[in-house]
């Protein structure tokens, strides 16, 4: 079966890549106009055009597009699970479109290796928009395995980022790292 993988990240293709590719013909799409800014993004891409070029994994690159990303979640700024219900349609939209225009079997998305991502929610988007494609959707759950991605994307010395990749996402994980900061400051002086 040739199968379309979407991929969020370096870290994020590598557990996923080599359990798809030991059955399937796997080429990796790199499509995420979430993520926030312009640098961040080419720092992700260049992690996983660097990772795929030394282990000949071909990539394709949706050109980055961070409007079509506001408009899919206008008004849910301020609803977390619906803005990344329709951040994952949008991902899984475009790379469902695009294995069907290839004329591949199926799609797939490194995004079933997180356990922070709604698992539900990225399989009911990856089905829905599969099918609105013509094209199967190949949803493992990975997550088993996130802590080998964890530890192989180190030992490869691999930019890992701190928050999911949308502008909203990382004013959430900024807010959540300076309240746990916060909760260490009172721990340790008694309060």
């Amino acid at each position: 079966m040739r199968v379309l993988l979407h991929a969020c990240c370096g870290p994020c293709l590598l557990e996923p890549f080599d359990a798809l590719s030991a059955e399937h013909e796997v080429t990796v799409l790199y499509a995420n106009p979430n993520i926030h800014p312009a640098e961040e993004y080419r720092h992700r891409r260049d992690t996983l055009m660097a990772y795929a070029a030394s282990n000949g994994i071909d990539v394709i690159e949706e050109p980055y597009d961070p409007v079509t990303w506001m408009r899919a979640v206008a008004g849910l700024e301020r609803d977390q699970a619906e803005r990344c219900r329709a951040c994952f349609r949008l991902r899984l939209g475009i790379a469902a479109r695009m294995a069907a225009s290839l004329g591949m079997d199926a799609v797939a998305t490194t995004l079933t290796v997180s356990p922070y991502q709604d698992q539900a929610a990225v399989a009911e988007a990856g089905a829905t928009m599969a099918a609105e494609a013509g094209v199967a959707y190949l949803g493992g759950d990975f997550r088993d395995r996130y802590a080998d991605a964890t530890r192989r994307s180190r030992e490869l010395g691999m930019y890992r980022q701190n928050y999911c990749g949308c502008m909203l996402s990382d004013i959430e994980a900024q807010r959540e790292r300076e309240e746990r900061r916060e909760a260490r400051r009172s721990k340790r002086e008694g309060r």
